[in-house]
């Protein structure tokens, strides 16, 4: 995930360069010198964000199974603890 989100903020630091190179009229070698600066810088931060939502998602997705297994485990105590049949 935090690959994807550097290759996507990457992307959109570099795409808004060029546009605003175009839009100012500014020379080629500069716009591209700036537009590579810019798609490191976003794509760090991209990696960052990335790297933090799947944390994020992982924990939550563990959080959850404990607390699905500690419900099955304990209902099966119960269930056990009132059968006097075995």
């Amino acid at each position: 995930m935090a690959r994807a989100y550097a290759g996507v903020f990457g992307a959109i630091g570099l795409c808004l360069v060029i546009s605003r190179g175009v839009v100012l009229d500014l020379l080629p070698d500069d716009v591209l010198t700036s537009a590579l600066v810019v798609f490191f810088v976003f794509a760090a931060i991209g990696f960052c964000i990335g790297r933090l939502a799947e944390r994020t998602v992982s924990e939550s997705v563990e959080n959850r199974f404990r607390e699905e297994m500690a419900g099955l485990h304990a209902a099966a105590a119960s269930n056990d603890a009132g059968d006097p049949d075995e």
